[in-house]
């Protein structure tokens, strides 16, 4: 039994991740993570020559049978849907909660798995979570488990029980739905070309893809290897849609048993700090000076200064379940959401404390006051400016960020 919770522990958290991303809900993807684990436990383990693989199916099938329920009540939701916001911050200041006990900065690791690069930080990003309600259950699968985790083709299939041709047309379909909606990057990052000369994506999705809609023949990629749970992750020959580059001729396999490009060439973002290594200390402090701007001008209601922060075609969504007051529809506009923010924002901050935070990934404000979580505002950023807004403040929606921040150990 200690063993078979060992194994299970060392794939939690990506079998969380997929569930989440499948769902756009954190406690929805606690209880399918659960119930995985039953199903582990229940299980004669000796037949099971692949764990990786095997709960990474169960957890796959369980999202989409949740996902036709979900679809249902979505439908009937009051208001904006937004995804469950998830602190993310794996390092440095949460925030420090005034006039609280035990008041600090606080830090924890983040839940959803590396978020080390543009592209591993998009792939939670809000936008992206709004735009796969978009897509059918199948091609939601197989873009997460793709686009998000790396899974080839031919082992997407196995978990889908479908045909290769068929998780590549599903896929294509995806990004095709997926790129007529999509917002830039939200950090101002930008793909360059490699060491080879093969070029980013230059379609305007949030996860670096090709730029042929096409499966194309990757010329230098040549073989992959499977990982002790029987899961390959990298690019196979025949796909060149992937975000890997034309560099990559070997795969190697990470502690975690998860196979991972050992040829991956770095991209450069707009203020020079190279991906795969992180974010970079540039963007994150302009994502700090921008949010404490910002705060500082909704807690004055200061209007023209709410408005040079903002883009001019800037949007507001809020979330508040049916249960608490908040905007049922888009606001739009530079002038209409800044007399919004100033308002709304002004008189939520004059009950709570306003603590720039890091959520799915983002910049993301955490509204806190004596008795708990009150709301989570994640802002996207382009062009050195807010581009748009989700507020959530539904109780049932900021519930789990809030035991996350409870958890988080004050220093």
């Amino acid at each position: 039994m200690v063993d078979a919770a060992m194994e299970f522990e060392a794939h939690r958290a990506r079998l969380f991740g997929i569930a989440y991303r499948m769902l756009g809900s954190a406690s929805e993807a606690e209880d399918l993570v659960q119930e995985a684990y039953l199903r582990w436990e229940r299980t004669d383990r000796d037949t099971v020559t692949a764990p990786g693989a095997w709960l990474a199916k169960v957890v796959t099938n369980l999202s989409l049978n949740e996902l036709a329920s979900a679809r249902m009540r979505r439908e009937r939701y009051v208001g904006q849907w937004l995804p469950e916001p998830v602190l993310t911050t794996a390092s440095g200041t949460v925030g420090a909660v005034a006039g609280t006990s035990g008041a600090g900065p606080r830090t924890a690791p983040p839940p959803l798995g590396p978020l080390e690069t543009v592209e591993q930080r998009d792939s939670v990003s809000f936008a992206l979570l709004v735009l796969l309600e978009r897509l059918t259950p199948p091609e939601r699968a197989v873009f997460v488990l793709r686009e998000a985790f790396g899974y080839p083709h031919r082992d997407i299939a196995e978990l889908l029980e479908t045909s290769e041709a068929n998780s590549r047309q599903l896929h294509r379909r995806a990004k095709q739905a997926i790129g007529r909606g999509a917002p830039a990057p939200r950090t101002g990052e930008t793909c360059t070309k490699d060491a080879t000369g093969t070029a980013g994506a230059t379609d305007g999705t949030v996860t670096a893809v090709a730029t042929d809609a096409t499966d194309a023949t990757d010329a230098t990629d040549t073989t992959d290897t499977t990982d002790t749970t029987g899961t390959a992750v990298a690019t196979d020959a025949t796909d060149a849609t992937d975000a890997t580059d034309a560099t990559d001729t070997t795969d190697t396999t990470d502690t975690t048993g998860t196979a991972v490009a050992a040829g991956t060439t770095d991209t450069t973002d707009a203020t020079g700090t190279v991906g795969g290594t992180g974010v970079g200390a540039p963007v994150r402090q302009r994502w700090t000076g921008l949010v404490e701007s910002f705060v500082a001008a909704a807690r004055e209601g200061d209007l023209r200064r709410l408005e040079r922060l903002l883009t001019e075609d800037v949007v507001s969504y809020a979330d508040g379940g049916g249960r608490i007051s908040a905007a049922r529809r888009p606001i739009l506009g530079r002038a209409k959401v800044a007399r919004y923010l100033a308002g709304g924002l002004a008189r939520f901050a004059a009950a709570a404390v306003l603590v720039p935070c890091e959520v799915n990934g983002g910049p993301a404000l955490l509204a806190l006051a004596e008795d708990g979580l009150l709301g989570v505002v994640t802002l996207e950023v382009a062009q050195e400016r807010i581009s748009a807004l989700r507020i959530c403040v539904s109780p049932d929606k900021i519930a789990y960020a809030a035991r996350q921040f409870a958890a988080y150990p004050s220093s």
